[in-house]
């Protein structure tokens, strides 16, 4: 984008955000991937990280007053997660605004849900650094205001890999066994093939995801779904 443009976008960005930025700088930074230089937005991604984490967590705290403390972590889990930063980040309108390199840019990166993800934590970081707790709090909790909070969200919330654990330590069975099977693509772009085994069954399933963990969620919910379907 020209630099007219990125001061237009920024200019819209700020308003959605309900926020102008004191220091600008931080914005554009916030908005930089690794691929453009190295003055990239990881740095504010990782601060961001424990603002939205800290947020969320006093936002159930209040909401969910009743809940145990496992089951506040399984919620909040669900609701910090790269799909609902994904989602999160296009309503904000991130989508084509992150400066990329052009490798990047050519293979799709402005659409890529980590590369968005990632500039939304960097975008609540910088707004955390620029203005305080107080503000990126109540911006997170802008971002989530859609969100129903209740206490049947906590079992909605167990994600596959939790899921599938309690279902085999009720039945006394071992844990799942997860094996990565295969690897694809550029050491920044890999996918990961990976294998869920029950021993008691002699069944396996396989999941791919863009990180080992993401893999074995997605082996784990293929064998809960075959479960659903085996009784």
């Amino acid at each position: 984008m020209s630099a007219v443009r990125d001061a237009k976008s920024h200019e819209a960005l700020q308003a959605r955000l309900q926020h102008r930025f004191a220091n600008p700088k931080l914005l554009e930074l916030a908005l930089t991937h690794r691929s453009f230089g190295s003055n990239h937005n990881e740095r504010l991604e990782f601060l961001g990280d424990s603002v939205l984490n800290l947020a969320v967590s006093r936002m159930l705290y209040t909401a969910l007053h009743d809940q145990a403390e496992g089951d506040l972590s399984r919620v909040r889990a669900n609701l910090v997660k790269q799909d609902t930063l994904h989602s999160l980040a296009l309503e904000l309108g991130l989508i084509g605004m992150v400066r990329l390199g052009e490798g990047e840019m050519r293979s799709g990166g402005q659409q890529r849900p980590s590369i968005l993800a990632d500039a939304l934590e960097a975008v609540i970081g910088a707004v955390f650094l620029d203005a305080g707790f107080e503000v990126a709090q109540t911006l997170v909790l802008r971002l989530f205001d859609k969100v129903d909070l209740s206490p049947t969200m906590t079992a909605a919330a167990k994600d596959p890999k939790t899921e599938l654990q309690e279902w085999l330590q009720a039945k006394r069975w071992q844990l799942p066994v997860y094996r990565v099977v295969g690897t694809t693509g550029a050491a920044h772009q890999q996918t990961f093939d990976v294998e869920c085994e029950i021993p008691e069954l002699k069944q396996t399933q396989r999941g791919i995801g863009s990180s080992r963990r993401s893999g074995e969620q997605a082996a784990a919910a293929a064998m809960l779904q075959w479960l659903r379907e085996n009784p």
